[in-house]
């Protein structure tokens, strides 16, 4: 039995709920996302553009991840998620032929053009709904490439779209829709989200939520919790750092429930950890 699966065992827990992998209906929603996901729903009948943004550490993946496990439950729904959002034009084209099912030649780029949008309206058809494609990290993405999507996903002189797509990414992905090559996808964005660091009690019921859901409610003290909300600058990744530190150091010592003295046994003794952190 390795350390995890004793650490598991040791605090009755069905997995560690300050990693990154766990199960995508134990996420915490943050304050707002149930009216997003509504309005969502509702946009992928008609499909555009949505954003998705925030400096890094503030759930912007976790925030795809539920969105994209709602969209899945949707019947018939293609979902497809970029894995590449730095390729070259010829590299974009491939991966969206590989994403919607198209057979496409990155020398003929009209001839995929035209083969995806057909894609699409044949979906539309037989769906009512416009196909979603999920782009994580997209600040990385040309504008080349951004503007090809836009192109892509508009029918009629603009008054239809062919194509839902979620874009994510860091602070800069907005800054860039006000430069004059890409002012038009910007302006075409019909939902937004903006992702700030969480208040105290908000960043609270992420961590409690977060224990109850992998079985251990009591798995901190309220004292610790009220600590680490004090020390994580808003920020849930920092604060799920922290909390798997204490853990693992938890778990080495075979206590029985995580304290705010095991806090000061890691923190205190180093300071440049903390603020690092």
């Amino acid at each position: 039995m390795n350390n995890d699966k004793k650490i598991l065992a040791l605090f009755g827990l069905k997995w560690n709920p300050f990693l990154p992998n766990i199960p995508v209906e134990a996420l915490w929603q943050p304050p707002g996302m149930d009216s997003f996901l509504y309005r969502l729903e509702n946009m992928i009948l008609d499909g555009g553009f949505a954003l998705i943004h925030g400096e890094p550490g503030l759930g912007k993946s976790k925030t795809l991840q539920i969105i994209a496990h709602r969209c899945k439950q949707m019947s018939e729904l293609r979902v497809g998620v970029m894995e590449r959002p730095q390729s070259s034009a010829s590299d974009f084209y491939r991966e969206m032929g590989e994403l919607f099912g198209v057979n496409l030649t990155p020398a003929n780029r009209y001839g995929g053009f035209k083969a995806l949008r057909e894609r699409w309206r044949e979906h539309i058809a037989k769906t009512l709904f416009r196909p979603v494609l999920f782009i994580d990290e997209a600040q990385e993405m040309t504008s080349a490439c951004l503007n090809e999507l836009r192109l892509l996903g508009s029918a009629h002189f603009d008054s239809q779209c062919l194509l839902t797509v979620i874009l994510c990414g860091d602070a800069r992905l907005p800054e860039r829709f006000r430069a004059d090559d890409l002012v038009a996808l910007g302006s075409r964005m019909r939902l937004r989200m903006s992702l700030e660091p969480y208040d105290k009690n908000n960043l609270r019921d992420h961590l409690t939520f977060s224990m109850e859901q992998a079985g251990a409610a009591h798995l901190m003290t309220d004292e610790l919790i009220d600590t680490l909300v004090d020390h994580c600058a808003g920020n849930p990744r920092v604060l799920n750092s922290m909390a798997a530190e204490l853990l693992d150091l938890g778990g080495r010592k075979e206590l029985n429930q995580l304290d705010g003295k095991l806090f000061l046994e890691v923190y205190s003794r180093n300071p440049r950890k903390r603020r690092m952190n």
